[in-house]
């Protein structure tokens, strides 16, 4: 059945984009698909479901470019994430001929380490992070309440997943801001609680009238 809602960014860090297909009734369902020029040229397609209370339930990721493909599935269940990664190709000689460090294994070595993560990140998207700002209704919030959460983070391209350490804090008038221990920044929501914009990262784009 055809998604309701579509939702289109533009990156401002690197050339690229993201466009997403969604239903957002009792909890979260969406296909998506980002483009990126940078470290090496990919596309980067993907669904995620979240439950009605908004904690991320499964996200399926694929990547692929000239000469690889990976893959990397993550499901919760009874409060632990099982991880499945799939390869092929060589992602690795791809970065090294463009100058970049090699990638880590798509997948996660120690599921466990992800225990206590309600949301899922995804390198370079603007639709996962709407999704810790909807679960927790932060769009709506009063000002000045900090949430620290732990988050399995997908980085893009290798699909390696990371246990991520992140501070989420409303801040009124539909802004919230993401913090980890390397960035700290402000971003805009809509009234539902969709990213609009992520300075140093992407702003959505709405349709030309």
């Amino acid at each position: 059945m055809p998604l309701p809602i579509a939702v289109f960014w533009e990156r401002s860090d690197v050339p690229g984009a993201e466009h997403a297909l969604l239903a957002a009734r009792d909890g979260l369902y969406a296909q998506g698909t980002m483009l990126a020029a940078a470290p090496v040229p990919f596309a980067c397609h993907y669904e995620v479901r979240t439950g009605p209370d908004g904690t991320t339930v499964g996200v399926d990721a694929r990547a692929e470019g000239a000469g690889w493909a990976r893959g990397v599935r993550l499901e919760l269940a009874a409060g632990r994430w099982r991880v499945t990664a799939s390869e092929q190709g060589d992602l690795d000689a791809a970065l090294t001929e463009s100058g970049h460090a090699r990638a880590g294994l798509p997948g996660c070595g120690d599921p466990d380490l992800l225990y206590g993560a309600f949301d899922v990140g995804l390198g370079g998207s603007a639709l996962f992070a709407t999704l810790p700002i909807r679960r927790l209704a932060l769009h709506e919030s009063r000002a000045g309440v900090a949430h620290r959460l732990s988050v399995a983070w997908v980085l893009v391209p290798s699909l390696e997943v990371v246990q991520s350490d992140q501070i989420w804090t409303p801040l009124g008038d539909g802004r919230v801001r993401f913090a980890d221990e390397t960035t700290s920044v402000d971003l805009t929501c809509d009234d539902a609680g969709f990213v609009t914009d992520r300075p140093g990262l992407a702003r959505r784009v709405r349709a030309a009238s």
